[in-house]
């Protein structure tokens, strides 16, 4: 699975020269102009790793980290600042950062500091997903209700992961799309009301469960909790 990464830096230029350099290495990169779309994409996103300035427009960049992760987001995040200010630091840290790099920077040194980032938080993300009795195994790729397996397509699989993943929170079909397409996904959005409807012929219907809620006109939403 490729890495997804969120760049969220005011610096036109130096985002998009990040860029065109993570994709060229294999990764997935998105792009965010100023601290509230980065805080929205961040919360509204499924990303494997977010490299966050801290001088940022409209929130400034410890304010952002700050707020996803009392949101619970745990995606690790590397601080980026053109000041090289040992005070910064530790406030990035205490905030919840991961990692920091002062501007200006070596793209190979990004580079392997985002692949140790995620390497290190790869065993959390491999942890076995649970919502009642149905439970997702992200090492193993199996998926069971109960002692009961379910047979689920690569796509359903990812869906579900996805879902499980952003429980309590509602995602909309673009998000889903994004996440379990990819990012140059250009069809018809409502595959992903049909595929909602393969999950749930699965999941739920032969254990007469509902897993997935819709929302009319806005997504989709599994419960926070197994209630």
């Amino acid at each position: 699975m490729r890495v997804r990464v969120l760049v969220v830096d005011d610096d036109a230029s130096l985002a998009e020269l990040v860029k065109r350099g993570l994709e060229s290495e294999g990764f997935d990169v998105d792009l965010a102009a100023d601290g509230e779309q980065g805080f929205r994409a961040a919360y509204d996103g499924d990303y494997d790793v977010i490299v966050l300035d801290i001088m940022l427009p409209r929130l400034n960049g410890f304010k952002v980290v700050e707020a996803l992760r009392q949101r619970h987001v745990t995606a690790p995040i590397l601080m980026l600042t053109a000041k090289d200010g040992a005070y910064d630091e530790v406030d990035a840290f205490e905030l919840g950062a991961d990692d920091y790099l002062t501007k200006p920077f070596h793209l190979v040194v990004l580079v392997a500091r985002l692949r140790a980032l995620v390497r290190r938080s790869a065993p959390e993300r491999d942890e076995c997903l649970r919502l009642g009795d149905l439970s997702l195994d992200p090492a193993s790729h199996q998926v069971m209700r109960g002692a009961d397996k379910i047979s689920l397509t690569a796509r359903e699989f990812a869906l579900l992961e996805y879902l499980l993943r952003r429980r309590g929170k509602v995602v909309s079909k673009q998000h889903i799309a994004d996440a379990v397409w990819g990012q140059d996904f250009a069809g018809d959005l409502n595959v992903v009301e049909v595929y909602v409807g393969y999950l749930r012929r699965k999941i739920d219907a032969p254990f007469g469960t509902q897993s997935v809620e819709t929302l009319r006109g806005v997504g989709y939403r599994v419960a926070a909790n197994d209630g």
